[in-house]
């Protein structure tokens, strides 16, 4: 039975903190090599991630140094980079080439929401992705979501022929009114169809809570690791398959694989008391951006837009009183030597139409703007 925890390759380890292509690769081979010597088989990536290289870290890192079948792979074929079949087949194939897999384990439909189901219909995607199985080059099919549950249950009732689905999981989202974590979670297990969680730590919102809420976890059991709580939350849910985690370093594997190698599901008490965290986290977070950069490739300014939202975040937990100068600062103006200030937005709103957490990024780049410019 394969074990709960997955391989997220979307934050992986990098040499230049302003290149995310610049993958460590090095590092990267040592967190292979340790999932997959304490048990551990899936891996997550996508055609997009780490600025297009995570798929040829893959290859380097993995699919080159370990046994096809001693691992599962999953990618993805996003909206935003297909517009014919012909672009679909394309990306496909370089997906092939750039992994070296032979095959995918999992294959998803990437993003899928009310604004762009029509296009993954309109250019056959679902039938598509069924013909790739039927020819052995995929073996499960399915799509990650991000909207509501009421949306989610037509797209199920219009494709049985999906075979899971990947949704985004964690205790802050829990009822969150884009989210829908729990309601999302509950159409799944109606339509019988396993989850795979994204997002269980929220972008390392998670991982790093306020010392308030710390303080319950650390009260509640002194040994566990703050982000161990929240992705034992998401793989407690009833359906869950796999959660996949997000690491970035060889600390945070060993951290999660730890915990994870014999799984045990939270209790209810456990689940109440991340519920309380939950709503300290809630009073202090300015900007709930998980960090995934899906809209920064469309951005006209290459505004570095999760990085300024990190940092925004930063310095209103740091600075809640005297709303002074802190170090925050000087990481913004390093950002802003090489990407566009928050200020040079334009207002097209291209990074909204992309965001799959609904935010205003518009305002907020507004208020990031007010805060470090000004």
């Amino acid at each position: 039975m394969m074990k709960k925890l997955g391989f997220g390759l979307m934050r992986l380890p990098i040499t230049d903190p302003t290149d995310a292509a610049s993958v460590d690769l090095d590092q990267l081979k040592q967190m292979v090599d340790l999932f997959i010597e304490r048990g551990f088989t899936y891996f997550d990536t996508a055609w997009m991630y780490n600025d297009f290289a995570s798929e040829s870290a893959v290859k380097e890192t993995l699919v080159d140094r370990h046994p096809r079948d001693s691992f599962t792979l999953a990618t993805k074929l996003h909206f935003a980079f297909f517009d014919t079949p012909a672009d679909r087949e394309r990306i496909f194939s370089e997906q092939l080439r750039k992994t070296g897999a032979g095959y995918f384990d999992y294959y998803l439909l990437h993003g899928v929401d009310a604004t762009n189901i029509g296009k993954f219909e309109s250019n056959g995607c679902f039938e598509w992705l069924q013909g790739k199985k039927d020819e052995g080059l995929v073996r499960h099919i399915g799509f990650s979501f991000h909207d509501t549950a009421e949306v989610l249950d037509g797209i199920l009732a219009r494709h049985p022929e999906a075979e899971f689905v990947q949704l985004q999981v964690n205790y802050l989202d829990w009822e969150s009114d884009w989210i829908q974590s729990r309601a999302n979670l509950e159409v799944c297990a109606r339509h019988n169809k396993p989850v795979i969680v994204m997002e269980p730590v929220k972008g390392g919102t998670l991982a790093r809570v306020p010392e308030p809420a710390e303080a319950l976890l650390k009260a509640a059991d002194p040994q566990a690791s703050v982000p161990s709580w929240a992705i034992r939350f998401a793989a407690s849910q009833p359906g869950v398959m796999v959660v996949l985690s997000g690491m970035s370093d060889l600390a945070q594997l060993d951290d999660n694989t730890s915990f994870m190698a014999d799984f045990q599901p939270l209790t209810a008490d456990e689940q109440a008391l991340c519920f309380k965290t939950a709503d300290i986290v809630n009073a202090q977070i300015a900007v709930p951006c998980t960090g995934c950069a899906y809209c920064t490739d469309g951005c006209p300014q290459n505004i570095a837009i999760p990085q300024y939202f990190s940092l925004y975040n930063e310095l209103m937990r740091e600075d809640m009183e005297r709303k002074g100068w802190t170090v925050s600062f000087a990481s913004y103006n390093a950002l802003a030597a090489k990407f566009g200030k928050a200020s040079e937005c334009v207002g097209c709103h291209a990074c909204e139409q992309a965001c799959p957490q609904h935010l205003p990024i518009v305002e907020y780049l507004e208020d990031v703007a007010a805060r470090f410019e000004n």
